[in-house]
């Protein structure tokens, strides 16, 4: 049967077929992009309205119901523990939950509901430490005035109120303290006294997920449902131009096949059929613009845009044009960054239910206000009338996070490494001329790469042309920071080929760039590539506080086993500073890293297990991505698939991992992410220490 003219509300309809207690809510006002801006003291300020809600119910259950998503960063644990702080919590009566999607749990800065930019802890590092100290007020006076005795000589411990030999559940005194008035201020405790934060805490998400408990969007089940799965065209942006479903008609448990505007999608009774249903079509498509794209052909159009004036300015001082023939020594440098896919283990999934007046969704989302809309639109709802049912996120990586909604339009749930929505394939050129010291004096640099912000509701964050999330590492870099004359530009190509934010984002490549090419610069001041950067970095003590712990731990400068040898990278991102020390050994050409030594300064480790967990798997996917990570394209078409020919680390690759956190008092800044960007630059670094040769193309390959 051929079909066309389906609206994508006739496709989904055909896929999808505690009282008594206390509430406490808390505000999280504007927050600023970086931590170091500053921000209000907690107990200065209104508490306005609520954006997320603490319950005690009647039996001392406490459930704490979050606005940020799950998806392996810890966030689960670590907000819980702010709360915790601040409420003395019977852990064992403890409920965790995911918020529904409600303009109340907009992000702190970003003014949406979403999840990224490794912000969870830092965004609401006060919020949920105010929850917990609200909570014990309330208790606490509601406790006094049952007793008839000074709130002062209440306190909270472990699930109660306890005053003398007096005590009562938190249940016990919900009703009574959700009838007092809320204080406007709260006082927090101090770090001095704390016994929660900065205390290792086992993750509360672990046990659900050993045993299979935890609910992730493919678990959902209900009467009727129907499994999707969308023949999209193989080249980005191409059409269906013919297409018959009469075979896949055939296939038993298939239920109907309908054009959408991405391709085909045959509905079924259970994913196997629609599988081979899929696999039975027979679409003749239009490949468009998109048929022609070669990656290849792509470095080199790049390399030829970087040497092109106009591109836009993200950065200047000075005058480097005249300072680089001045130079006692000039270095220059070209980076070829591929595309990347996030390739979380998780497929990319989505269940929905349609009645006439609502819209549920069952799936694992970083962007639950983007995601509410589309499907408005689609089912012809109000927003209000869809609910966005938040399950955990089987890795997210920003893969999660599409302003176009794609796996929730659709609910689709594979397809995700030809689908697109790549880290962006890069180029960088860079020029850096040194002084007889070997002190850079002058610095030249493009970049050329997508910009995945334009056009997409998150353009607000291109100022005056510059798209931070392409520059973020090199216009903001604190080698840069001390060189008098430089310039920073960045060409912006379009390409039919779909992008995303990647883990850490523009840091992704522009980290190896910047710790790779410090290392080149050391090597024509003939200095040692540590006591290099400790130079280029003596006025910035967090950068060199972590570089100098890693380099201390990793044991830089002592012999090593024969035929292995050290490389190191520091980099900030996300506020947070992480240094790096990889030790590598070369054999026939093949790299082995055998251990990496992490230290990281990311303000207050609120949960120190959960930060050295997130070191640990930055290094698997970095490690990943610097060694084997590459999406191709040969006349249109991706040439990778799966797991098999897109590949992770395997077992027998994995080093020996160390982390390190640099004791701090700062503000609590970014986790998730900030661990990925020195890793392929360590390993590059010590490749070359073994071999001599410089590698400026990831992934890493020996000539």
């Amino acid at each position: 049967m051929s079909a066309s003219g389906i609206d994508r509300r006739t496709f989904l309809r055909a896929s999808a077929q505690a009282a008594g207690g206390l509430t406490i809510a808390f505000y999280a006002g504007p927050l600023p992009l970086r931590a170091q801006e500053g921000a209000p003291a907690a107990a200065a300020r209104p508490l306005p309205d609520p954006n997320a809600f603490l319950r005690i119910a009647a039996d001392g259950t406490v459930t704490v119901v979050l606005a940020h998503s799950e998806m392996g960063q810890g966030m689960w644990t670590g907000l819980v523990m702010l709360l915790a702080e601040e409420l003395d919590l019977d852990w064992s009566k403890l409920k965790v939950e995911h918020a529904p999607v409600a303009a109340a749990y907009a992000h702190p800065f970003f003014g949406i509901q979403m999840t990224g930019g490794s912000t969870s802890i830092a965004s609401e590092f006060d919020r949920y430490r105010q929850v917990g100290a609200m909570a014990r007020t309330l208790l606490i006076q509601a406790a006094s005035q049952k007793w008839n005795v000074p709130a002062a000589d209440c306190r909270a411990l472990k699930g109660e109120v306890v005053a003398a030999a007096r005590h009562a559940g938190y249940g016990e005194l919900a009703a009574a303290a959700a009838a007092l008035p809320r204080p406007t201020q709260v006082t927090l405790a101090p770090p001095s006294s704390w016994t929660v934060i900065g205390t290792p805490h086992k993750r509360l998400d672990s046990a659900a997920k050993v045993t299979g408990r935890a609910d992730f969007g493919m678990d959902v089940h209900f009467p009727g449902l129907h499994t999707a799965l969308v023949a999209r065209s193989p080249y980005f942006g191409g059409k269906v131009k013919r297409f018959d479903g009469a075979a896949a008609l055939k296939v038993r448990g298939v239920k109907a096949v309908v054009q959408v505007p991405s391709g085909i999608a045959v509905v079924a009774e259970n994913f196997w059929a629609a599988k081979l249903g899929r696999a039975a079509l027979d679409v003749e498509w239009d490949p468009g613009d998109g048929g022609t794209i070669d990656t290849t052909e792509m470095a080199r159009s790049y390399r030829a845009l970087a040497a092109q004036p106009g591109g836009v300015k993200a950065k200047a001082a000075g005058d480097p044009v005249a300072a680089m023939k001045t130079a006692s020594k000039v270095v220059e440098a070209e980076y070829d960054l591929p595309y990347l896919a996030h390739a979380p283990m998780e497929p990319l999934n989505c269940t929905v239910r349609i009645t006439a007046d609502k819209c549920e969704i069952w799936t694992g989302t970083q962007l639950q206000t983007v995601d509410q809309g589309p499907a408005a639109q689609i089912t012809g709802l109000r927003p209000e009338q869809v609910e966005i049912h938040t399950q955990f996120l089987g890795g997210g990586f920003g893969r999660r996070a599409t302003p176009t909604s794609d796996f929730v339009r659709e609910g689709t749930r594979e397809d995700d490494i030809h689908g697109g929505y790549y880290r962006p394939q890069y180029f960088h050129k860079v020029k850096v001329g040194l002084d007889a010291k070997g002190a850079p004096v002058a610095w030249q640099h493009t970049l050329v790469g997508q910009s995945f912000l334009i056009g997409t509701p998150f353009e607000g964050m291109v100022k005056n042309g510059v798209d931070p999330t392409a520059v973020e590492g090199v216009f903001d870099s604190a080698y840069l920071a001390d060189v008098p004359n430089h310039l920073v530009e960045h060409h912006a190509p379009k390409s039919p080929v779909t992008t995303l934010w990647w883990r850490s984002v523009g840091h992704s490549h522009s980290g190896f760039v910047m710790e790779t090419l410090m290392d080149e610069l050391a090597k024509a001041a003939g200095q040692d590539p540590l006591a290099y950067r400790r130079a280029r970095l003596a006025k910035h003590p967090r950068h060199l506080g972590a570089l100098e712990l890693a380099a201390a731990k990793a044991g830089w400068g002592t012999p090593l086993p024969r035929g292995r040898f050290h490389g190191l990278a520091v980099h900030e991102s996300f506020n947070s500073y992480v240094a790096q020390v990889a030790e590598v050994s070369v054999d026939r050409g093949a790299i082995r890293v055998h251990r990496v030594v992490c230290a990281i300064d990311c303000g207050t480790a609120v949960n120190p297990a959960g930060v050295v967990a997130q070191l640990e798997s930055a290094v698997v996917f970095g490690l990943s991505a610097a060694l084997h990570g590459e999406i191709t394209l040969r006349q249109g078409r991706v040439q990778q698939s799966n797991f098999h020919d897109y590949r992770p680390l395997r077992l027998h690759e994995m080093p020996v991992v160390e982390v390190h956190i640099v004791p701090s008092t700062e503000r609590p800044s970014g986790v998730g992410e900030p661990g990925v960007p020195p890793v392929a630059p360590a390993v590059a670094n010590a490749v070359f220490a073994a071999t001599g040769q410089r590698l400026r193309r990831l992934p890493l390959r020996l000539a």
